[in-house]
């Protein structure tokens, strides 16, 4: 089925005239019609649009486009609600957003168009991306496609849910503390976090401005570099983004590891960490060594400070940004006799459980008083946290860990207690502290029931091609990117 191929062999089918981008895009939209009604990735999706997409893209085939200017024409990409579209819904998961529709594209989806991709349907994702289990969402909870009891990881999760589930040859997801790597490892596909300021935040939706980054998720690394090669490159209209050449990352797929210095930190191989994770992820790094990599066990000593550091930054950030939601200049709004009980009823009615807590915590970080002892002391903590991996950097190439402490966990069992949700992410959140790449890839299952189990490389600040080198030979060595979800399986 053309909707189970990758990007890489999909072009090359299109190079050929052996298929069209509408007959990839159909049978995306009928493996969604099949499916999506047991995992619900999806929040919305316009057929119409994605086929006249897909039509234009044969167009440009048949009038001698070449790839190599074009290197997704005719791909379908959904993306995650939290990035600005032109003319698609944007709600960021959330009641308060209302019926609101984007005037405009982010600069990712500029750069996936003018490559030529049919960008599509809006993906369901926890709130505001605040959330690890995609649990969190006003428009329903998503499953994982592996066993629609459990949860897909969050925030991303309809992202991660929907290659999985092949609805889509790729998707786009956003990472401020893991939300592309974890639901990537417990969905079993490849999700990549690039270095802050390699792609535009421009047209994302801000939960913390100093860590989110927009990301690719899809079915194998060459694909995943490809998609950071197209989003990739400084943009005048976000001041943050770094103004450095964006290479050709697929060139750095050889295969060839032999005396890569990969760093194995001691305090991520910890007590909580499940058996069959810690034997998977063993096991991985047996691989990379019998691939010619050099393993040297590092520290990280500030490891232990990263979860208190991240919910006192990340609140404290989103605390800001979303006090632009007040009912008043779009969204949803619930009238009061003044402007305040205004502001308060529509944040009360439009915001869910968890952005609610969130909001609060970062306010009171923020208050004056504890501005000093929380958010400044937290500041300082980052920057030995960032400190720890450069100074790694300076020994090793890249670094391994394993994604999550656990295989993907059932709906509900953790949404009671929000410190077990938060420890969910207890692997991922310095990437995002220390302003690093980071990505996860499949290296084995769980057996009893079969979950995907998720490995993660961590690369030096614009050291993504080291990082995809390492990634591509490991997955070229193993079999675990070829295997297919449960539901997928049964359709």
């Amino acid at each position: 089925m053309l909707n189970q191929l990758t990007i890489s062999e999909l072009t090359a089918k299109l190079a050929a005239r052996t298929v069209s981008s509408r007959e990839i895009t159909q049978a995306c939209l009928d493996q969604i019609a099949r499916v999506d009604g047991k995992i619900h990735a999806f929040i919305s999706y316009d057929a119409n649009d994605a086929l006249a997409q897909a039509d234009a893209a044969d167009k440009l085939i048949s009038g001698g486009s070449k790839f190599a200017d074009k290197p997704v024409l005719g791909i379908p990409v959904a993306i995650k609600d939290v990035l600005a579209v032109k003319n698609q819904p944007l709600n960021c998961g959330s009641k308060i957003l209302g019926n609101f529709i984007s005037p405009y594209d982010a600069t990712a989806i500029e750069k996936l168009k003018a490559a030529g991709a049919v960008v599509f349907g809006r993906l369901n994702m926890d709130e505001f991306a605040m959330g690890s289990s995609t649990e969190n969402s006003a428009f329903g909870v998503t499953c994982n496609p592996w066993d629609t009891t459990r949860i897909p990881g969050g925030s991303s999760g309809g992202s991660a849910a929907a290659v999985a589930a092949e609805e889509c040859i790729a998707s786009l997801g956003t990472d401020t503390g893991g939300s592309i790597r974890q639901p990537a490892a417990l969905c079993g596909c490849v999700g990549l976090k690039p270095t802050y300021g390699r792609i535009s935040r421009y047209g994302l939706v801000a939960f913390a401005s100093s860590l989110d980054q927009i990301g690719p998720f899809t079915k194998d690394v060459r694909d995943a570099a490809t998609l950071l090669g197209v989003m990739s490159g400084p943009d005048a209209r976000d001041s943050t983004s770094v103004p450095q050449p964006v290479p050709d990352y697929t060139r750095a797929l050889t295969g060839d590891i032999r005396g890569v210095k990969i760093g194995l930190p001691k305090e991520y191989m910890i007590g909580g960490l499940d058996a069959e994770v810690k034997a998977a992820v063993d096991a991985a790094v047996k691989q990379l060594e019998k691939l010619g990599a050099e393993i040297v066990e590092i520290s990280l000593p500030h490891t232990d400070y990263a979860v208190a550091v991240y919910y006192i930054i990340a609140t404290a950030e989103a605390s800001a940004n979303l006090a632009r939601f007040d009912g008043i200049r779009y969204g949803l709004r619930v009238d009061g006799n003044d402007p305040v009980e205004l502001y308060s009823k529509t944040r009360g009615a439009g915001f869910g459980a968890e952005v609610k807590r969130r909001i609060i915590l970062g306010t009171y970080v923020l208050s004056s008083g504890y501005h000093d002892a929380y958010y400044l002391h937290a500041q300082k903590v980052r920057t030995l946290i960032r400190n720890d991996f450069l100074k790694a950097f300076g020994t090793v190439d890249a670094i391994v860990t394993p994604t999550s402490p656990t295989a993907a966990f059932k709906a509900g069992e953790k949404s009671g207690d929000p410190l077990q949700m938060y420890l969910s992410d207890i692997f991922t959140i310095s990437c995002n502290l220390a302003g690093i790449c980071g990505m996860s890839l499949p290296c084995g299952f769980t057996k009893n029931p079969k979950l995907p189990i998720g490995l993660q490389l961590l690369g030096k600040p614009f050291g993504e091609e080291m990082m995809l080198r390492v990634a591509h030979a490991y997955e070229q060595s193993t079999a675990w990117h070829r295997e297919r979800a449960v539901l997928v399986q049964k359709t």
